[in-house]
């Protein structure tokens, strides 16, 4: 079991044992560090005994071939329960360290039996929501073609056995547009109908895990216990984003605890509560992309709360007597050219291979629709990395505004006036 191969990632998960609406649930927070402002860990570790309900710490270091040196010193006045190996490898890393995968968390696992620690600290893996080949409506999920059988059975088979549960990453933010905000943010809304199971949906969040739900059972592991590993809201964006200020951070981040503590559960799991991890602690700002994904953070590198979602104590909030009061990012009302002509995202001449795949692989494991490139659909073909990411770039382009921001991919897209559209794939 080598470090390149198998790695916890780099964010601890903090979690809170809450009480909301009557209802006990579990509630944590991932510790991001991709950022060169944050504070030393202790001193994070103290700030959340004190100031915050956050009360039980799982140590998600850097995994190393001997659990003795690493988990062992630390427990059990660390509440060490959950390694994870990785962070969404199965939909986004090489074949490499998906053929791993399995055998890395079975090798962490046999460690942990051997210092008798495996009924307290289980193994696993997120994934985000780019594993799945359908997801709409719920009752359709299924996992993509090729990994259902060869990665992600074996991977059951081990959750299962070990008594771990199923990890998943989902993000309404990045699956709503401005026509289905309301739904994303469990406000008052029409509803999504399933024809299947005729149940109406009132929220994205729910959809997402009951499609995951759905895939499991396809392949008989409907008995997993499903963890929502990381979700959460940005606070700041670039110009032209729909919904993205504290405001509606703040909104979607206490729904969600009410939600997922509520008992309530989805229509495909009624009468659940869901451990789950917002994202994340701090905003981190060395983080690639958008403004977005450097403000996802509920605090301030200097501890200062970036909005308040009930987790801060009574006595902490004294201590912040300029409590920042959420403004509103500027929305430009019409981020698409005055002109009115229409534009594409298409991979910058010369780009190669390796960044547009991983372009490929960020967009699909936001949950965008990537079935037309899947083998069958209308643009598979020509099946090129070029091609596929071509398809997938301008899909992001598109579904957030048009900006020129949304094509950059690190300096691999270029803005085109021509339409790339060919045959029955429509761009």
């Amino acid at each position: 079991m080598g470090t390149t191969l198998v790695h916890v990632i780099s964010a601890l998960l903090l979690v809170a044992s809450v009480n909301i609406q009557g209802i006990e649930g579990t509630i944590g927070v991932n510790y991001g560090t991709v950022a060169d402002n944050l504070p030393p860990p202790a001193e994070v570790a103290h700030f959340l005994l004190e100031n915050t309900i956050i009360n039980r710490l799982t140590n998600l270091s850097f995994a190393q071939q001997w659990v003795t040196a690493n988990i062992t010193p630390h427990f059990p006045a660390t509440n060490i329960v959950r390694i994870l190996v990785g962070n969404e490898v199965v939909s986004s890393a090489s074949k490499l360290l998906i053929t791993s995968l399995v055998p890395a968390m079975q090798t962490l696992h046999t460690a942990l039996v051997a210092e008798s620690l495996d009924h307290r600290i289980k193994v696993s893996t997120p994934h985000s929501l780019g594993i799945l080949s359908s997801s709409s409506p719920p009752s359709s999920g299924k996992f993509r073609q090729g990994y259902d059988t060869h990665v992600l059975k074996p991977l059951l088979s081990f959750l299962r056995a070990t008594d771990s549960p199923f990890l998943v990453n989902p993000y309404p933010f990045f699956g709503c547009s401005a026509d289905t905000l309301d739904y994303a943010l469990f406000r008052p809304n029409s509803g999504a109908f399933d024809d299947d199971t005729k149940f109406t949906y009132t929220n994205m969040l729910d959809g997402q895990l009951d499609a995951v739900f759905s895939a499991l059972k396809l392949l008989d592991f409907s008995d997993l216990e499903i963890v929502i590993a990381e979700t959460g809201w940005p606070s700041k964006g670039d110009a032209g984003q729909v919904g993205v200020d504290a405001d509606t951070a703040a909104e979607y981040n206490r729904k969600l605890m009410q939600h997922v503590t509520s008992g309530v559960g989805t229509p495909l799991m009624p009468n659940r509560t869901f451990e789950t991890y917002i994202f994340a602690l701090f905003n981190e700002d060395l983080k690639p992309g958008p403004t977005c994904e450097r403000n996802f953070g509920l605090f301030q590198p200097d501890m200062t709360p970036v909005y308040d979602i009930g987790i801060l104590r009574p006595t902490a909030k004294a201590n912040f007597p300029s409590y920042p009061t959420p403004q509103a990012a500027p929305v430009n009302p019409s981020p698409i050219p005055a002109s009115g002509a229409k534009r594409w995202c298409l991979p910058e001449t010369g780009a190669k291979e390796d960044a547009l795949q991983k372009n490929l692989d960020y967009i699909c494991g936001l949950g965008m629709d990537c079935k037309p490139i899947q083998e069958g659909g209308a643009c598979y073909l020509p099946n090129t990395v070029r091609g596929h990411a071509a398809y997938a770039m301008n899909a992001y382009y598109q579904a957030t505004g048009r900006n020129d921001y949304a094509c950059d991919f690190g300096g691999t897209g270029a803005i085109t006036k021509s339409d790339p559209s060919y045959g029955n794939c429509k761009y």
